[in-house]
């Protein structure tokens, strides 16, 4: 007897497909990654991602432009500063990079789109932890906890509309809280970022912001084998106030994000990281893969992951893409 039940009628065409399709990728769910140097003439290449720079505040705002243009939902600027010291001086300084490229920004397209802001030391030290360092050598999270709060009043009066926490600081999503309520930036809202894990697939990121960590983090940063713990530093968080909670990095941590994402009663988001976005674009160089397919697929797996939304290097190239997408479906041109 033929098999009655046939699940390929649902993929026998592409508008089939289309129709009953259970993910969907839209522009506005995704967030564009932005590094702004401090001393730069124009932009300087990111040899290990191919494709992406460190902004001149120029550049930046051409960009912001394009993302806005083509839908994306907002960007989140990392700061990289020409001169660091022990406690991250110029993560709080009104004029240091990330700061004055916050003001510019915003001043120019914070009614168009969401001007958010990596809220973290490592930028900004001289050893390159995310914290301050005790007389051990160690990342004293208490004291890290009161530069934070230093940071998020900073950044929030320099217009950003949403501080990314990535530090990994015990309690550090209920400190800025505080600190920002009682300066008067209630409004400003809080992303945590919650299951954040010590990966191999940061090195690139660490060119993007010229670090100089020597060692690793391993001692604030998740453990790559632990994924209840992953679900209980999001609890904490949004215990703490956060605002959205995220996974990073992405695309290796897919049960993580999708246990955050059954729990979460705010947006949950994730950080399709520096060394997943290099090697898709080594293998694309060499011809091993069809490098668009796995762009969108990647960011496919992600949201039906349970995902709301992504910060990719792509956003505004795969957002531009699918608007020409929907522009020809729209003349009738692809099906």
């Amino acid at each position: 007897m033929s098999p009655t039940i046939r699940p390929r009628r649902l993929r026998a065409s592409a508008p089939m497909r289309r129709l009953v399709a259970e993910t969907r990728i839209h522009p506005a769910q995704l967030v564009l990654p932005m590094f702004v140097a401090e001393g730069l003439r124009e932009p300087r290449a990111i040899s290990s991602m191919p494709g992406q720079v460190q902004h001149t505040l120029d550049s930046a705002a051409r960009e912001v432009e394009r993302a806005i243009a083509a839908g994306v939902g907002g960007v989140m600027l990392f700061g990289v500063p020409e001169h660091k010291d022990a406690v991250g001086s110029g993560a709080t300084d009104p004029e240091g990079i990330l700061n004055a490229a916050t003001r510019f920004l915003a001043e120019r397209f914070g009614d168009a789109t969401v001007i958010q802001t990596d809220l973290c030391l490592d930028e900004f030290t001289d050893h390159g932890h995310c914290g301050v360092l005790a007389a051990d050598g160690s990342v004293d999270n208490d004291a890290t906890l009161e530069r934070y709060a230093d940071m998020a009043i900073a950044q929030a009066e320099a217009g950003s509309q949403l501080l990314g926490m990535s530090g990994m600081m015990d309690g550090q999503v209920e400190h800025a809280r505080a600190a920002l309520d009682a300066a008067g930036h209630a409004g400003t809202a809080i992303l945590g970022y919650s299951a954040k894990y010590a990966s191999a697939l940061y090195g690139p990121f660490r060119e993007a912001v010229d670090s100089s960590l020597t060692g690793d983090r391993k001692t604030y940063q998740q453990d790559p084998g632990n994924r209840r713990e992953g679900l209980r530093e999001a609890l904490l968080d949004l215990a703490e106030g956060a605002d959205i909670v995220m996974v990073k990095p992405a695309s290796l941590y897919l049960d993580v994000l999708a246990d955050v994402a059954a729990a979460s009663d705010v947006p949950v988001w994730a950080y399709q990281v520096s060394g997943e976005y290099a090697m898709v674009e080594a293998a694309a160089e060499r011809g091993w893969i069809d490098r668009d397919r796995l762009i969108a697929e990647s960011i496919t797996s992600i949201l039906r992951a349970g995902a709301d939304t992504v910060l990719t290097y792509w956003a505004v190239e795969l957002a531009e893409r699918l608007q020409a997408q929907s522009g020809a479906r729209a003349a009738g041109g692809i099906a």
